[in-house]
């Protein structure tokens, strides 16, 4: 990523500077709704100044070499209040270089690791609220695997419709991403996601087979607080 400035740059994160104490480590994909590695806590929020986009081929874990799937990375934004809403998880500092190896492993085509600032969000009287540093790994754009930005939301959709890898078929990755962020974070949109999700439904024949839960926004307000504690 280039052109960084203000509070939407990325950081190079050193593991040496952070091998002694509790690090944070932000969630905008499949890691909003599932975490493979232990945690002390996790807490909701947003990190400003990047856009949540569908431009990454995965040609291990929602696709294949011969068949890439597509999962997000982020892009800047024009705009430095834009907001990206994830999960941020505290990892004690005894697990902190088993959770980075793992990640590195998991995150091996293309992502590289960065700090920014998150913001925790709603309000917490058991957790923290003040700005955190945080890790996220991020697809840098002169990787091989990198898919560009001139796709539209229908070809995307198209090239996810037909992908599956090892951790199952690409289009439930999008449907799970849009349901987590519908019930993390009710009232949010990200259009980029919930249009690609629509598209995806409209098209995928398995997709009606899926149960799906109800918007919050059409039940009332949830605590997101509360419902970062879950499991």
């Amino acid at each position: 990523m280039s052109g960084a400035t203000s509070s939407a740059s990325l950081q190079t994160f050193t593991q040496e500077e952070d091998d002694r104490k509790d690090i944070w480590i932000f969630g905008y994909g499949s890691l909003v709704w599932k975490a493979d590695f232990p945690f002390v806590e996790k807490r909701t929020g947003y990190i400003k100044g990047f856009l949540r986009r569908f431009y990454q081929n995965s040609i291990d874990h929602r696709g294949t070499a011969e068949r890439p799937g597509r999962v997000v990375t982020l892009i800047q934004s024009e705009d430095l209040e834009s907001k990206v809403w994830g999960m941020g998880y505290r990892i004690g500092a005894e697990e902190t270089s088993q959770v980075l190896e793992h990640l590195d492993h998991r995150e091996k085509n293309g992502y590289e690791r960065h700090r920014v600032k998150f913001h925790p969000h709603p309000w917490s009287a058991e957790q923290m609220n003040e700005p955190q540093p945080i890790l996220l790994y991020v697809a840098t754009q002169d990787n091989p695997s990198f898919a560009g930005q001139s796709d539209t939301l229908e070809a995307i959709a198209e090239q996810i419709l037909t992908s599956a890898g090892q951790s199952g078929r690409n289009p439930e990755y999008v449907y799970k991403l849009a349901e987590a962020m519908r019930q993390l974070y009710p009232g949010e949109q990200d259009e980029h996601l919930f249009e690609l999700e629509k598209l995806l439904l409209q098209r995928d024949p398995q997709a009606q087979a899926v149960p799906r839960k109800p918007d919050p926004t059409a039940e009332g307000d949830t605590n997101r607080s509360e419902v970062s504690k879950e499991g």
